[in-house]
């Protein structure tokens, strides 16, 4: 029996009507907000060693800061979507915007360890909120002719965090101190705060699938094997990610100011990924290019493993480029899963997507857990070596899942709503 679901209603073609104030342009203080988001939830990464050191914590303390927002924002994600369902968009936008404003100016403010950790709890919840709701008014605004360009203005804000945002907040919080990256993202939310409020309409609420219909479709075999291979990936991706200033310290002899550079070069390749991914997905099916990614993730890994068993000048030529494969690879992935995921079952995408993002957030933390670990224990050198056995798991999570998900993506024809975009 086929079981309807509210969240795939059509949009109200009214509403989809885009005209002088509700142009596309209108958007930009979204891609700001997911712009702001991004370098945030990133750079924090690249300010452990500062943060640890400020703060008086250990190293693997101040790593837990970035399980904790990945947990909050994995399981705050579906339950605020459920809570705020009945909110006007532009309210609700407005709302998390500023939650996500007053998060960093506590963060920045933070006296200790404990109040940063709040602040980043708060932080976290905030861009649950925000960044479904971003995606279903641009949704809903561009309107069925331009979802898609919609859409994309939304992951262009992600994109370039992680190009030039997350080197960006690393070289201030080198030159000023962390305290001063919170200062700089938390004016980023104002500004994207004041456009919203300005410049973008109001927009009545849509209808959000509950936590039932979400659990409904969990207990799909096929889609739980999707999530399970999401989750594996980022766990690897975080393990070493989360600690990458340390890794690359320890076994490349690379001062700070080298960790800017580095992360530009990781973020600028997984822009390439990102790109390439989706087109690879539509020619040869997204499962295959889940496999290949998987496959050059785990060669990175290795590869990892083996510059940390060798001389500093003699890792880098093997460290570096492995870091740009690394970059290319698990971000390519993140999105052939997404195209997995909407070939599984086209009508369900803003459902399944949407617990492909609570999947990633877990899957981070879960890394980042893990690299607290080996950190702990003082063998940054081993790194490497438990990314490699994630993605030994995701590989193996792909390959027992059979064809099922083999074939190219469609892209979901027009199922796409409230909740379309992670």
């Amino acid at each position: 029996m086929t079981r309807t679901y509210p969240v795939l209603q059509e949009l109200d073609p009214g509403r989809a009507q885009a005209t002088g104030a509700d142009s596309l342009a209108s958007l930009i203080w979204l891609t700001l907000g997911a712009f702001a988001i991004g370098t945030e939830g990133f750079m924090i990464a690249g300010l452990l060693p500062a943060l640890a050191r400020d703060l008086n914590v250990g190293l693997p303390a101040a790593g837990h800061l970035v399980t904790a927002f990945s947990l909050a924002y994995a399981i705050g994600a579906p339950v605020m979507a459920v809570l705020t369902a009945g909110l006007e968009r532009r309210r609700l936008l407005v709302v998390a915007m500023g939650g996500f404003a007053l998060g960093n100016l506590l963060a920045a403010l933070a006296p200790g360890y404990a109040g940063l950790l709040a602040a980043r709890l708060l932080l976290a919840l905030s861009a649950a909120s925000f960044m479904p709701a971003a995606s279903g008014y641009a949704a809903a605004l561009g309107g069925p002719e331009r979802r898609g360009r919609a859409l994309s203005t939304i992951t262009t804000g992600l994109t370039l965090a992680i190009i030039a945002g997350v080197p960006l907040g690393v070289l201030v919080g080198q030159g000023f101190g962390w305290r001063a990256t919170f200062f700089g993202v938390a004016g980023l939310a104002v500004f994207s705060l004041l456009g919203i409020l300005i410049r973008l309409p109001r927009q009545r609420p849509g209808v959000t699938a509950g936590l039932g219909e979400r659990l409904a479709l969990a207990k799909r075999r096929d889609i739980l094997g999707v999530l399970m291979t999401s989750v594996l990936t980022v766990a690897g991706t975080f393990t070493v990610y989360t600690y990458l200033s340390v890794f690359i310290a320890g076994v490349g002899g690379l001062g700070p100011q080298a960790l800017a550079p580095v992360l530009l070069g990781f973020g600028l390749a997984s822009a390439v990924g990102t790109q390439l991914s989706g087109s690879a997905a539509d020619r040869w099916g997204a499962r295959s290019v889940v496999i290949v990614g998987g496959g050059l993730a785990l060669l990175a890994y290795l590869a990892f493993s083996l510059s940390a068993a060798l001389e500093p000048a003699r890792a880098m030529p093997v460290l570096l480029p492995a870091i740009l494969i690394w970059g290319f690879a698990s971000w390519g992935l993140i999105t052939a899963q997404q195209a997995r995921l909407v070939t599984l079952a086209p009508a369900l995408a803003p459902i399944s997507l949407s617990m492909n993002s609570s999947a990633i957030y877990l899957g981070s933390a879960m890394g980042a857990a893990a690299g607290a670990v080996v950190i702990a224990n003082g063998a940054v050198e081993r790194l490497g070596w438990v990314a490699a056995g994630f993605a030994v798991a995701a590989l193996l999570s792909v390959l027992l899942s059979g064809s099922g998900t083999s074939g190219r993506s469609d892209g979901g024809g027009d199922a796409f709503s409230s909740e379309a975009s992670p």
